[in-house]
């Protein structure tokens, strides 16, 4: 949606911007992964997973609305944001990334963390919870429509978005041709401001996206029966107009054991984080509450 930088952002965007956050980054099969994080090491562990063409910074306006209790993560994938590129993109190698990062996240709980993946990113912690059985205590994966393309490789693939990196004259000029993928009525013009403002960076000659194009021509295909292994706890949240349909969201509880709840987010498209974030932050919130206070029932046979 354009932009309209007259729009004045609330009380509650503009604390959780100014909350104290960590920047760092480690090694991953010799790639830089960058990292933000929120709240102290001996609480319990969120890790926040964006979608393709996304980065960190997505969550920025609700990761501090978990960090009085949990000490909370949000990572750049390998070919995103500010972490380093690859000749090649596989789920695999985002998984393992997830898997390191979730290890480095509430480690003073002595708990695993639970990590909360949009789009792309639920592909690949999916992926990551059946690689890395014991790395999370649950997943709660945000409109991921995993029987179907990621929506990227989608728009990739027919030449909508994501073709070669074009470098703007100037940032207003890079801003101004700032798109979701899907494209949505309802986000909140401040908070795409702040996603577009972090999506850019300044290169010679001008400004361009920080996403490598070739995340979404070369990673490969998901193959969703990925799902019936994964013995961790699962939650599934789908916007009421995302991409996660009610037959799509069925199909994802069949495969995981009819265990994994399916909870709609109402008038949510898919990007949820910008149109409805304090609905998703409180539908996580009562997931983790639930999962705090009750027994898993996962199992794979």
């Amino acid at each position: 949606m354009p932009l309209d930088p007259t729009d004045a952002s609330p009380d509650w965007f503009r604390n959780a911007l100014a909350a104290p956050v960590v920047t760092a980054a480690t090694e991953v099969r010799g790639c830089d992964i960058a990292f933000r994080k929120w709240g102290d090491p001996p609480k319990p562990g969120i890790l926040l997973v964006h979608g393709g063409g996304a980065h960190s910074r997505w969550w920025d306006h609700v990761a501090p609305y978990f960090s009085k209790e949990c000490q909370v993560t949000a990572l750049d994938l390998s070919g995103h944001g500010d972490s380093g590129r690859r000749p090649e993109y596989r789920f695999e190698y985002w998984a393992e990334e997830i898997a390191i990062l979730a290890a480095e996240t509430g480690g003073g709980s002595g708990q695993p963390p639970v990590v909360v993946a949009h789009s792309l990113g639920g592909f690949a912690t999916f992926c990551a919870a059946a690689a890395y059985p014991d790395a999370f205590e649950g997943i709660i994966i945000v409109d991921s429509p995993v029987l179907e393309p990621t929506p990227e490789q989608e728009a990739s693939s027919h030449r909508q978005a994501f073709g070669p990196l074009k470098v703007y004259p100037t940032r207003e000029a890079a801003l101004a041709r700032f798109r979701t993928i899907p494209e949505q009525p309802s986000s909140l013009p401040y908070v795409t401001k702040h996603v577009a403002e972090t999506s850019i960076r300044q290169v010679p000659g001008g400004w361009t996206w920080k996403f490598d194009p070739a995340v979404f021509s070369h990673v490969g295909p998901f193959h969703p029966e990925v799902l019936a292994r994964v013995s961790c706890r699962v939650a599934i949240l789908r916007g009421e107009f995302g991409l996660v349909t009610p037959d799509i969201g069925e199909d994802m509880y069949e495969l995981l054991g009819r265990t994994a709840p399916v909870i709609e987010i109402p008038l949510a498209y898919h990007n949820v984080m910008l149109d409805r974030p304090m609905s998703l932050i409180t539908a996580v919130r009562s997931l983790l509450a639930d999962w705090r206070h009750s027994y898993a029932m996962r199992s794979v046979g």
